[in-house]
C-alpha cells in the first residue's frame, strides 16, 4: 500500500505527516485484545486488525475537524503498488529477483563460491518448479582464469630457464642440477607459505614466477665455479668442496642483497602494504630457500654428476655452439673497447638515461591497479517517477502533489 499525502490538503485541516502516520499505525494493530481467565484454563482473544488492500485504508479517519471526520482519502491518495518503485531487476529480458552474495573480509572467495554452488541444488529442490535459479555473474571466473594463467606462466618459466641453461652449459648432467634446484626451492617455499597461512593467489604466484630467475642464479654460479676446478684437473669431490667454499660467501651476499631490496615492501603501510607484504615475503622465502639448496644440494650433485671431458671429446653440438659463443665474446670485446675508449661519452649517456628515467617516472600516469577487462557489463538506469498529483500538465491534475 502506498499513501501519497497532499501537503496542501493536510495543511488546510491543520494536520501534519505525523498525524497521518499515527492514524495508519493505530489502524494496523496485530496483537491480543484481551483474555478470559478460567478456573482451569486461560483463553487469549486474538484478532488481526491489519489492513490488506487500498480500499481498507481509504475510509480511515485521520482526525476530527469541526465535528466532522477527516478521512484519509481527503488528504492523500491510497494506491496498490510495489514495495520499492525505484528498483527492479531483469535477467536478459525476464523479470527476476537478484541475490548478491559477498564474502566477509578474510574469507577465501573461491571456497565461498564453491560451497554456494554445492548448496544450490538443495535450494532449488525446495522452490516451486516455476522458479528458475541461475547464476547471473560469478566474479571468481576471472580469478580462476588469472590463477590458471599464472600457473601456466610459472611452468613455462621453469622450462625456458632449463632450456637456456642447457644451451649455455651444453652438458646434460650440469643441466639436471639447476633443474632439480628450482622445484626444490619452490617446494620448500610452499611449506613455509602453508605454515604462515598464505594461499596460492595472483600475488604469491607472481612472486614464485619472478623468483625462478633468482633461484637459478645461485645454482649456476655454484656449478660454474665447481666446473672450472674440474676442467683444471681436480677430482669432482675436491672441486665441489673447494668451489663451494670459495663461492659460498658470494651466494650469501647475493641472497642478503636481494632480500634487502624487499624490505620497503615488507614494511609498507596502508592497503598497498597489506597487498604486497604477502608477495614480498613469498619472494624472500624463495630466495632464501634457493641459497640453502645451492649451498648444500648443488655441490653434492656436482661431486656426483660432473666429470671432466676434454674439448676434443665433445660432440658436434658442443663444437658448433662453441664457435658461436666465441663470436659473441669477440663482438662483446670489440664493443667494450669502444666504450672504454670514449669513457666521457659513456658516462654522459648513463647520466642522461638516469635523468630521462626520473622525468618519465614523474610524467607517466599513476594508478592503483591496472584496469582489467572482466567481460561483464553492469548498468544502472534511473526512471522518472510517475506523476500522480492533481492538475499536472502531464496528467491533468493539480500541481501541489506533483513532486
Amino acid at each position: 500500500m502506498r499513501v501519497q499525502v497532499n501537503p496542501t490538503a493536510i495543511a488546510s485541516y491543520g494536520l501534519n505527516l505525523e498525524d497521518v502516520r499515527s492514524a495508519i499505525v493505530a489502524a494496523n494493530v496485530n496483537q491480543a485484545k484481551g483474555n478470559f481467565d478460567g478456573e482451569h484454563q486461560s483463553y487469549q482473544i486474538g484478532a488481526n486488525d491489519q489492513l490488506l488492500s487500498s480500499d481498507d485504508y481509504r475510509p480511515l479517519i485521520v482526525a476530527y475537524r469541526n465535528n466532522a471526520p477527516v478521512k484519509l482519502t481527503q488528504v492523500a491518495d491510497v494506491i496498490d503498488d510495489v514495495e520499492n518503485i525505484r528498483q527492479a531487476a531483469w535477467m536478459n529480458e525476464t523479470p527476476a529477483v537478484i541475490m548478491n552474495i559477498q564474502r566477509q573480509p578474510g574469507a577465501n572467495i573461491i571456497q565461498v563460491v564453491d560451497r554456494i554452488k554445492l548448496l544450490l541444488p538443495k535450494l532449488t529442490e525446495n522452490l516451486p518448479k516455476s522458479i528458475d535459479v541461475k547464476i547471473l555473474t560469478d566474479r571468481t571466473n576471472t580469478i580462476r582464469a588469472s590463477v590458471e594463467d599464472v600457473q601456466f606462466e610459472l611452468i613455462l618459466t621453469v622450462v625456458l630457464v632449463v632450456m637456456v641453461i642447457f644451451v649455455f652449459l651444453r652438458n646434460v648432467a650440469a643441466t639436471i642440477i639447476p633443474s632439480v634446484a628450482v622445484p626444490l626451492s619452490l617446494v620448500g617455499t610452499f611449506g613455509v607459505m602453508y605454515m604462515l597461512g598464505y594461499s596460492l593467489n595472483n600475488l604469491t604466484l607472481m612472486a614464485l614466477t619472478i623468483s625462478t630467475g633468482f633461484v637459478v642464479d645461485d645454482a649456476i654460479v655454484m656449478i660454474e665455479n665447481i666446473m672450472r676446478y674440474i676442467e683444471e684437473g681436480e677430482q669432482p669431490m675436491q672441486a665441489a668442496l673447494k668451489g663451494a667454499e670459495q663461492i659460498g660467501f658470494t651466494i650469501i651476499s647475493l641472497t642478503i642483497s636481494l632480500i634487502a631490496v624487499l624490505i620497503p615492501l615488507l614494511f609498507m603501510g596502508d592497503i598497498v602494504g597489506r597487498l604486497f607484504r604477502e608477495f614480498a615475503i613469498t619472494l624472500a622465502i624463495t630466495i632464501l630457500m634457493s641459497a640453502v639448496v645451492s649451498l648444500t644440494l648443488t655441490p653434492m650433485m656436482c661431486a656426483r654428476l660432473l666429470k671432466h671431458r676434454p674439448e676434443a671429446g665433445q660432440g658436434r653440438l658442443y663444437q658448433l655452439s662453441e664457435r658461436g659463443f666465441e663470436t659473441v665474446i669477440s663482438w662483446y670485446g670489440a664493443m667494450l673497447r669502444v666504450v672504454l675508449r670514449f669513457q666521457t661519452i659513456t658516462l654522459l649517456v648513463a647520466l642522461g638515461t638516469l635523468v630521462l628515467t626520473a622525468y618519465q617516472f614523474w610524467t607517466i600516469p599513476k594508478g592503483f591497479f591496472p584496469i582489467q577487462d572482466t567481460g561483464v557489463i553492469q548498468g544502472v538506469t534511473e526512471a522518472a517517477r510517475p506523476c500522480r498529483s492533481p492538475k499536472c500538465p502531464l496528467c491533468s491534475r493539480s500541481l501541489p502533489k506533483c513532486f
